[in-house]
């Protein structure tokens, strides 16, 4: 994908990071030390977000397939984890590229975010539109109260708020018509019928007082996936690599390791 920005440390097998909407890279960027002493960590910028260019049409397919592009010459198998809107991604990467995508770390995940009468597990259809309504008003005001739901209810909550607001803008502020595309992605996205035909093995990490990506909607996929499995990290919300660093890196460091 021209424009893809992609930071790369340490040696060892490929480990791809992605981010979540309206973040960067850099936000993962706490994993990176550690993750690296034992994998050749790709920490990506999605599509107009970060220092990576915006894509003309916002799909996750389009997405999909550029990841699936910058990474195809890459030594396989790739291990992938994504949070929130990345997990999204690299769900639907390892139903259309299996060949690519060897095992999973799906944080913060969920196969459709918005609820519907069968599909309890998300937020209202009107609680994600308004942020595309307030984007305009308010870019970033709206930008910090959804980081303050990212980590509302958690116990490491102002912690982890003061760390995902020190780094929002670090890469630059996203252009608001970037984001308000990348949130009718989200809206529109409903991958149940994929989670069926996802073989990776796959960690699902959820928190219990997550309030985006509820630990039931990563139950749900846990027990969708042929090979998955959800740890719950309890007293985090949305955003546990950075309330519970211990909790996750106990859960994810020896999933990685597997063979």
């Amino acid at each position: 994908m021209s424009g893809l920005h992609v930071d790369w440390r340490g040696s060892g097998p490929p480990l791809i990071l992605l981010h979540g909407w309206a973040m960067h890279g850099g936000l993962l960027a706490p994993l990176v030390p550690t993750l690296s002493k034992n994998f050749r960590v790709a920490v990506v910028d999605l599509p107009g977000h970060g220092h990576s260019a915006a894509i003309p049409v916002a799909s996750l397919d389009a997405i999909v397939a550029g990841l699936a592009g910058r990474f195809a010459d890459i030594a396989l198998p790739l291990r992938v984890l994504g949070w929130s809107m990345g997990a999204a991604v690299a769900l639907r990467w390892a139903r259309l590229a299996p060949q690519q995508v060897a095992r999973l770390v799906l944080v913060g995940a969920t196969p459709r975010f918005v609820a519907s009468p069968d599909w309890p597990h998300a937020m209202a259809p009107e609680t994600l539109a308004r942020f595309g309504d307030e984007l305009a008003a308010a870019y970033r005001l709206t930008l910090q109260r959804f980081l303050t739901l990212q980590v509302q209810g958690s116990d490491a909550g102002r912690a982890a708020l003061h760390e995902l607001r020190g780094a929002l803008f670090a890469r630059g502020e996203p252009g608001a018509d970037n984001l308000r595309a990348a949130l009718a992605m989200l809206q529109s996205i409903d991958l149940r019928a994929d989670a069926r035909h996802v073989f990776a093995p796959t960690l699902l990490v959820s928190g219990n007082r997550d309030m985006l990506t509820t630990a039931a909607a990563g139950a749900w996929l846990a027990d969708a996936m042929p090979a998955a499995r959800q740890v719950i990290i309890h007293g985090a919300a949305h955003a546990p690599f950075l309330s519970h660093r211990d909790a996750f890196d106990a859960a994810v460091l020896p999933f990685l390791d597997e063979d």
